[in-house]
């Protein structure tokens, strides 16, 4: 917390923009942490609403749509000239990219809750050809949920914020799970009710 403090009394909404695009795109940055020290920090007056969910919104969506690029510059290429060494042909690339326009799109919201994944599944899309459209709509309207809820941890929960980020994070696996579930289950119902028609 020293550490955050530290840099957003140096840099302001700035460093709070740079620090969360950099942690998207996969360098160690405590994202959460931050955001939810951010959210505590308007509580007491050190900085405002506005500028704070704007720089931490457009960190975000910054970071991720570089993710997206990366994979779709490089991925693909990569993942066909190297990808045969884990079993990766350009046959399954392209189940991959069906995959993500019947139902993986959804892991971008999903996925920005998940330590770890919302690293990876940006360069998915981008390698998988997702069109920037419909990256676009899942992954920056994830971003938007992602920065609020965490903003409003630090906001109203203050001092006690740890420890509901603590449990948050004990609990993501099984939420993970629960959501996952629910998507294939929409998936499941939508393709059913397709074949009815």
């Amino acid at each position: 917390m020293e550490n955050l403090h530290f840099w957003i009394s140096q840099y302001g909404y700035w460093g709070i923009f740079s620090l969360l695009m950099l942690g998207i795109i996969g360098l160690p940055v405590p994202d959460e942490t931050l955001l939810t020290f951010s959210g505590y920090l308007i509580f007491h007056g050190e900085l405002k609403l506005i500028p704070t969910f704007l720089s931490a919104y457009l960190g975000s969506v910054a970071g991720i749509s570089i993710s997206y690029a990366i994979g779709s510059t490089f991925g693909y290429h990569i993942l066909v000239k190297y990808g045969h060494f884990i079993h990766i042909t350009e046959e399954r690339l392209g189940k991959a990219h069906l995959w993500f326009e019947k139902i993986g799109r959804w892991s971008l919201p999903v996925g920005y809750f998940i330590p770890g994944v919302r690293h990876v599944v940006a360069i998915l899309a981008g390698a998988s050809k997702l069109q920037m459209w419909e990256f676009a709509l899942f992954a920056y309207s994830g971003g938007l949920i992602w920065a609020v809820s965490f903003l409003s941890i630090g906001y109203f929960f203050g001092k006690h914020s740890r420890i509901v980020l603590r449990s948050i994070n004990q609990h993501i696996i099984l939420i993970s799970i629960i959501a996952l579930i629910f998507l294939i289950l929409f998936y499941i119902i939508k393709k059913y009710f397709y074949k009815k028609k």
